[in-house]
């Protein structure tokens, strides 16, 4: 090789591997990276900095506060009974939810001639609306002993108007939409157990308990935790039908953390308060995920 060909080579290999580092996956992928940033990671960043500050919502005048939104939080009575409110959702949720996602998986995924049309009906509320849910079951929470709930029963409840009743009465309305989804995500989780193991178990003369218990629970441990993380997720963010259905009442009976800085930011006008509570919640979670997420893992791994 001469050295005019040479010299001519080592900038064509040194853009080849420029190019090479260049991952056209990368230039795929920065448009939508610059749409997520701007949607999702600018506000995220600029909430936390608002969380810090007086701002009401509108303008530019704002102030530093310090911590002075986060205690408060701490003071707000009503801030503080919507966490409890948000806890009893979410266990409500997460145990019913689960547990009817399981037992619908179970039974759809016997040989039953019309498991598909069943699995379509039980997957349906999930496609719906959770505005339009909550109007839907404010129909059927009617309190006239006549309508509703109440006449399939003959009972005279007021399903939503009775602080006792109104909390458990939207954990009811949310197991109703989700509980599909459960199952769907079980079901799949069935459909992996080898049936090899099924059959054994029953040469080995295990029951149909014995074999769920120490055959297809075991191997639903990954189905398990997706189920667990979504919905304790869903169930501490839970705002559209709590809003649609009692916007918070009776009272404050069941106001959660969403529907709180909801109304601190766009009924009270206070913006930074409001934005204080987001990230409290934001952060608590992500630690309660954190958690979930190391239990249900190593649980996975032992199952």
């Amino acid at each position: 090789m001469t050295p005019l060909t040479a010299f001519r080579t080592r900038p064509a290999r040194a853009a080849r591997r420029r190019l090479a580092a260049t991952s056209p996956s990368w230039l795929f992928a920065a448009p939508a990276l610059v749409v997520y940033a701007l949607v999702v990671l600018y506000p995220a960043v600029s909430g936390v900095v608002y969380a810090f500050t007086d701002w009401s919502g509108i303008g530019q005048d704002m102030s530093f506060v310090g911590l002075a939104n986060f205690a408060a939080l701490l003071g707000d009575e009503q801030a503080m009974g919507s966490i409890g409110n948000t806890l009893l959702l979410t266990v409500a949720t997460v145990v019913v939810q689960n547990g009817v996602g399981l037992l619908l998986a179970l039974g759809v995924h016997a040989k039953l001639k019309s498991r598909a049309l069943l699995r379509v009906i039980f997957f349906a509320p999930v496609v719906v609306s959770p505005v339009m849910v909550a109007f839907l079951w404010k129909y059927i929470y009617n309190p006239d002993p006549s309508a509703g709930l109440n006449g399939l029963l003959g009972l005279e409840v007021d399903w939503l108007g009775d602080p006792s009743v109104a909390l458990w009465s939207i954990a009811g309305m949310v197991v109703w939409q989700y509980a599909g989804y459960s199952m769907v995500i079980f079901l799949a989780g069935l459909e992996g157990v080898p049936r090899d193991l099924h059959e054994a178990a029953m040469i080995d003369g295990a029951g149909t308990w014995q074999r769920f218990r120490y055959v297809t629970w075991p191997l639903l441990a990954p189905a398990v935790t997706i189920n667990l993380m979504l919905s304790t997720i869903g169930g501490l963010k839970l705002f559209d039908q709590v809003f649609a259905a009692t916007n918070g009442g009776p009272g404050y009976a069941t106001e959660t953390l969403s529907t709180v800085l909801y109304k601190q930011a766009f009924v009270f006008g206070k913006f930074g308060y409001s934005t204080a509570i987001a990230l409290v919640l934001a952060l608590f979670v992500a630690a309660v995920s954190f958690v979930q997420v190391y239990y249900l893992r190593s649980r996975e791994v032992t199952a």
